[in-house]
């Protein structure tokens, strides 16, 4: 399964349309490239919508909201879902500011997202319309383990059937959910907290995987969380003498673009529920 989503995306090297933040945009892009996909940043309202119709998903990050690029998120969604592309929203920080929950949940009201990624307390904020955020993190309390597992698989389930949109909620374990079906993923490391915006690097890998494969979007997602994960496992691997959270950085990206599909088959650590 696996394998072949990810070929779809080395294939058709999908352009996809990112309204991220400013601290990890040049990540972004760069992941975007090493998977095979086309990153294209636009955040003026006054061609987001241009730039939405050439493009074949989007990607929308409110890591550094302003009240500049709100209506262009707005637009940009709108356009996408009128022209039935797939759209990711990571919610940064949503529960940490009233801004960010605000606009968070507009955007879910007015847009049909494919995909909502966030860490568990984010996730929670937009079920419960408030939160703990720690800044841009998650509670330490809201953290998926094996003991709240169950638990946490009927949260995201009842949430995707509320939004329609797949649920995925990274962390320690992965979760992805839709509807009545669900994945936990143990791929991943922790020094993967060091680096600012792997998350958002996450984000726009899952844009690039479900906009290559329109007709699997959830294993898509899955494939996408799986190769993030487990790129971040050879990229520790990788580390030796003075190298440092920078190095491990450039590592990631390089393990993307290295990957392929038999390597990801074997590497990829998940169970279905």
């Amino acid at each position: 399964m696996l394998r072949e989503i990810l070929e779809n995306v080395k294939r058709t090297s999908p352009l996809v349309h990112n309204i991220t933040n400013y601290v990890t945009v040049n990540d972004c892009a760069n992941i975007l490239i090493a998977c095979g996909g086309s990153p294209i940043m636009a955040d003026d309202i006054d061609e987001v919508e241009d730039i939405t119709r050439i493009c074949g998903g989007l990607n929308i990050n409110i890591g550094t909201l302003n009240q500049r690029t709100i209506p262009a998120m707005l637009a940009a969604g709108k356009r996408a879902n009128q022209l039935s592309h797939p759209i990711v929203l990571d919610p940064v920080g949503a529960g940490a500011s009233a801004l960010r929950t605000k606009t968070a949940m507009e955007l879910i009201e007015h847009i049909e997202f494919t995909v909502i990624r966030g860490n568990a307390s984010e996730i929670k904020t937009l079920a419960l319309g408030q939160g703990t955020t720690r800044g841009v993190d998650a509670d330490l309390s809201d953290s998926i383990t094996k003991d709240s597992l169950e638990q946490a698989i009927s949260f995201a389930k009842d949430f995707s059937r509320k939004t329609g949109s797949i649920i995925a909620i990274t962390g320690a374990i992965d979760l992805v959910a839709y509807n009545e079906k669900a994945y936990c993923i143990y791929n991943g490391h922790p020094m993967m907290r060091s680096i600012t915006g792997t998350g958002c690097q996450l984000s726009a890998l899952i844009a690039a995987f479900i906009t290559a494969n329109p007709d699997k979007l959830l294993e898509a997602t899955v494939a996408a969380i799986c190769a993030m994960g487990f790129c971040g496992e050879k990229a520790y691997k990788r580390l030796k003498g003075e190298d440092g959270n920078a190095s491990y950085r450039n590592y990631i990206i390089d393990a993307i673009y290295n990957l392929d599909g038999d390597e990801l088959e074997r590497g990829a650590r998940y169970e279905m529920y």
